[in-house]
């Protein structure tokens, strides 16, 4: 038995991928788990000064923690479909952007990165903790807002307009899922212990598959939407085979993403071996 500090955030994808693994529903595994969930933002910034064994963080936020730690191939959040968007209160075309003042869900966010890459330049940018920007739009506070998470399926039933969809403009670039957030773990923990890790994720991925039943109440506990067809939505776009195993399309996509950052001056050059 290991004991393990763990961090990842409060949203449906976390809280039900490691629902099975930190209340001991796996019963090949016995290790304890230390956790803390908080908002991806403040994930990343711990990251970059290694506080937790284990924690998620945006794959952007990576490349600045990349000396502290590797990324295991189970947990993380990859995809199609699922990109953050700006939106808008008022009708915006995309080059209105650039006249615009845009809540972002801070700095280190791969959001961040994808919406830096694509709106190169923009007025102003003011970070926030990501559930307030819906309501910063709409109290017009900001002119646009990048969202994330439960956002992408609210908004639009608060009478916000779409703007401009980073995910897809991603996708119709590299032709590759977007990379969201991963999993990783300290680099200096010993490579058998790492495997262990990974593996336990993977059976708590598994295991939430199987019995979703199980990590309802867990998911409704810390989940900012209460809504059932929003939970699920969320858990179904997030959650997937990338969830299970990154493979070789996950991976070269996450290698595409730190390489175009990296081109656009945004993200420095990563000199440690990435996954596990």
């Amino acid at each position: 038995m290991k004991n393990y500090s763990i961090a990842f955030s409060p949203c449906p994808n976390d809280t039900f991928i490691f629902d099975a693994m930190i209340h001991k529903r796996l019963k090949s595994y016995d290790d304890n788990w230390d956790v803390h969930l908080m908002d991806v933002e403040a994930l990343n910034k711990n990251a970059a000064n290694q506080v937790f064994d284990v924690t998620k963080l945006s794959f952007a936020a990576y490349a600045f923690a990349s000396k502290n730690y590797r990324i295991l191939g189970a947990g993380s959040a990859l995809g199609k479909g699922c990109g953050p968007l700006i939106i808008s209160k008022n009708k915006l075309n995309f080059n209105d952007l650039s006249n615009a003042v845009i809540a972002i869900p801070g700095k280190y966010t791969t959001a961040h990165l994808l919406m830096s890459m694509f709106v190169k330049e923009c007025k102003g940018k003011v970070e926030m903790l990501f559930s307030d920007i819906e309501e910063a739009v709409l109290l017009g506070k900001v002119d646009a807002g990048l969202i994330i998470h439960e956002n992408r399926f609210t908004y639009a039933a608060k009478g916000l307009y779409k703007v401009a969809d980073m995910g897809a403009l991603w996708e119709e670039k590299t032709g590759n899922p977007i990379p969201l957030g991963c999993i990783a773990v300290r680099r200096d923990l010993p490579e058998i212990e790492m495997n262990a890790i990974e593996n336990q994720i993977k059976a708590s991925v598994l295991h939430a598959f199987s019995f979703p039943e199980d990590s309802t109440p867990y998911v409704k506990l810390h989940a900012q939407e209460l809504s059932e067809d929003v939970l699920q939505q969320h858990i179904g776009l997030y959650v997937n085979d990338f969830s299970i195993d990154l493979g070789t399309d996950g991976r070269n996509a996450i290698l595409e993403l730190f390489s175009e950052g990296q081109k656009a001056g945004i993200l420095p050059e990563i000199n440690f071996p990435v996954f596990v």
